[in-house]
């Protein structure tokens, strides 16, 4: 892989066990910096790739999979065992993301091969982790919302708690494998001592309810304030929702005092930026409807884009609410080479990220499409193991 020279994992080989979102995330994002990332699949498929029989669903696995070499392993057969303790003899990270103990039964764990090759580095990532009461409750995306308050605090306070529309859980926790493996590979290089790392889901995303938790620790967790809708989770902005336009839905935030002043400007009422009333944070804060209602009542009469370029020239933080179908054509993202259309040899043109990460003076390399299932199986284990023809297909599950 000579063209990845270049890039910060370059010559670094990453056996991937993982699935759906959480492990392929911070996976893809290593592939993305030149690791060389085996995908291994049972020899149906993995989760994710099997939901392609629902229409549209393929594509998420073509966004998190490309550039990565696939191959089907049965772990439940002796030579499927055999085969994946020779790749991780000769690999530098082993990620999962199975349910505690899986591993371990098999017989595959990290005490195992790690014995075999000292250097490796085992990463797994699961709901609840291995050693706390809820080590055996199954995760997923959706019921770590729940468990972990976010559903909690989202949605209207006179409505049903909903969950995130993004699949936060997962992909904080893979963010967070990401940075655990990356720190993993630093003390490596500058010890010698490969560990095992963990990260859960429920960890993951805590953080990212500190303004809640800050309205909790003040006031209870009462429903009827906890869920703020599109205003501040700490209800501690204003102004701070999503505003009403002619056409339109538009977001605003004024950070500072100066800000609401500058609104007020633009609003054609220059008065409220001296009223006592409003002047400052904490008085806003007290009258969140009021100035919702004004704000509301200037943005509804005019079209989004307008909004918008009146905000932006007054540097008030804003953004229109824009649907999926323009947020996959961002011009920002395409111009900055942050979406890459790719030729899909299943699923035809489609758009699919890039790493977020920018490291001057090292390449970016464009992700490769998905392979298909099982694509580079003879390949990988002719080359990384000794099994023969016959062991290979019995340890491919074929």
């Amino acid at each position: 892989m000579n063209h990845l020279a270049n890039m910060p994992f370059s010559g670094l080989r990453v056996i991937d066990l993982s699935q759906i979102y959480n492990g392929p995330y911070a996976t893809y994002l290593m592939a993305l910096e030149g690791a060389e990332v085996i995908k291994v699949e049972p020899p149906a498929g993995e989760p994710l790739r099997k939901r392609a029989v629902v229409g549209g669903a393929g594509l998420p696995f073509a966004m998190l999979n490309g550039a990565k070499r696939a191959i089907t392993l049965d772990l439940k057969s002796e030579e499927g065992k055999q085969a994946l303790m020779e790749l991780t003899d000769k690999a530098d990270v082993l990620v999962e993301n199975f349910s505690p103990g899986v591993m371990d039964r098999l017989g595959l764990g990290a005490a195992v091969l790690q014995q075999r090759n000292p250097r490796l580095i085992y990463a797994a990532s699961s709901g609840y982790g291995r050693d706390g009461p809820y080590k055996a409750y199954p995760a997923m995306d959706l019921t770590m919302q729940a468990m972990s308050g976010a559903m909690y605090v989202t949605g209207f306070p006179d409505r049903e708690p909903v969950k995130c529309g993004p699949a936060i859980a997962d992909f904080f926790a893979g963010i967070h494998l990401y940075g655990a493996i990356a720190t993993a590979l630093f003390e490596r290089e500058r010890t010698g001592l490969a560990r095992r790392v963990e990260v859960t889901m429920q960890d993951s995303i805590y953080a990212s309810l500190s303004s809640n938790f800050g309205l909790a620790w003040s006031k209870g967790s009462d429903a009827e304030f906890a869920r703020t809708a599109n205003r501040h989770g700490g209800l501690a902005e204003c102004p701070y929702n999503v505003y009403p336009t002619a056409d339109g839905h538009i977001a605003l935030i004024c950070a500072r005092d100066e800000h609401w002043h500058r609104l007020a400007e633009l609003m054609g009422t220059p008065e409220l930026a001296h009223d006592q009333r409003y002047y400052t944070l904490k008085e806003r804060v007290a009258r969140m409807d009021e100035v919702d209602a004004l704000v509301s009542a200037w943005t509804a009469t005019l079209p989004t884009g307008e909004v918008f370029d009146l905000l932006m020239s007054a540097r008030i933080a804003c953004a229109p609410v824009r649907t999926l179908d323009q947020v996959m054509v961002d011009e920002n993202m395409l111009a900055r080479g942050s979406l890459i259309q790719v030729d899909h040899p299943e699923y035809g043109r489609i758009t699919v990220q890039q790493t977020p990460f920018r490291l001057d003076g090292a390449m970016l390399r464009d992700p490769e499409p998905s392979e298909t299932l099982g694509q580079s199986t003879e390949d990988i284990l002719s080359e990384l193991t000794e099994l023969d023809a016959g062991q290979i297909a019995r340890a491919a599950g074929r």
